[in-house]
C-alpha cells in the first residue's frame, strides 16, 4: 500500500511541477488575452517573445513592400473606439507559424517606435497588439489625447521585418462629447 501512495505521491508531484512550470507561461497568455481578448488580438503561440530565434535570418524588404493605415491619416483627430484597417502592398497577410517568405502579419504598437529588423515583437499586452491569426483591422479603445500607433509588420515567430515594415502615425483622440443635458 506504502508503494501504490509513493507512485500516486510521486505523480502528483509531477503533474503540479509541470502545470507549475507551465503555469507562468499559461498565466502570461491569458492575462495578455485578457487585455486583447475584445479583439482577438493574440495568438500565444510559445514563441519567445522579445528574443530572436535560432537560425531564422530575417528577410531584406525590397521596394515596394510596405504597410500602412488604410483608412486614418497622420495627424488625424478621431473618437474612441476607434477602427483601424491594416494595409500592406508586396507581403501576403498569414496567421503565425510558418516562416515563409513575402509573408507575415500585423502587430499594432501603442505609444511605441517600431521593433528594430530582426526583433521579436514584444509579447501581446494592451499597447503591443499582436494579429497572428491573420486579422485585417480592429477595433481599439483610446484615451482622450495624443497617440503614437505604430504598425508593424512581423514574419511567421513575430520577429520584426523592421523599420521599412512600419508605419507610425499620430492621432488625437477626442473626449466624448457631453450630452446637452448633462451638467457641468
Amino acid at each position: 500500500m506504502k508503494k501504490m501512495n509513493l507512485k500516486y505521491w510521486m505523480m502528483s508531484v509531477a503533474v503540479v511541477s509541470f502545470l507549475a512550470g507551465c503555469g507562468s507561461n499559461a498565466h502570461d497568455a491569458d492575462h495578455a488575452e485578457e487585455a486583447t481578448e475584445e479583439h482577438a488580438h493574440g495568438d500565444h503561440d510559445g514563441h519567445n517573445h522579445g528574443v530572436e530565434p535560432e537560425g531564422i535570418v530575417i528577410q531584406d524588404i525590397t521596394d515596394g513592400q510596405r504597410v500602412f493605415f488604410a483608412n486614418l491619416k497622420d495627424g488625424q483627430i478621431v473618437t474612441s473606439p476607434l477602427t483601424i484597417e491594416f494595409g500592406v502592398e508586396g507581403m501576403e497577410v498569414v496567421p503565425a507559424g510558418a516562416v515563409t517568405e513575402n509573408t507575415g502579419h500585423h502587430h499594432l504598437l501603442i505609444d511605441h517606435d517600431f521593433s528594430p529588423a530582426g526583433m521579436v515583437v514584444p509579447p501581446a499586452d494592451s499597447t503591443m497588439l499582436h494579429f497572428g491569426k491573420g486579422q485585417l483591422s480592429t477595433t481599439i479603445n483610446l484615451a482622450p489625447g495624443k497617440h503614437k500607433l505604430t504598425m508593424q509588420f512581423a514574419n511567421g515567430v513575430h520577429m520584426s521585418y523592421g523599420e521599412k515594415m512600419s508605419s507610425t502615425i499620430t492621432v488625437s483622440v477626442e473626449a466624448a462629447a457631453k450630452h446637452m443635458g448633462d451638467k457641468k
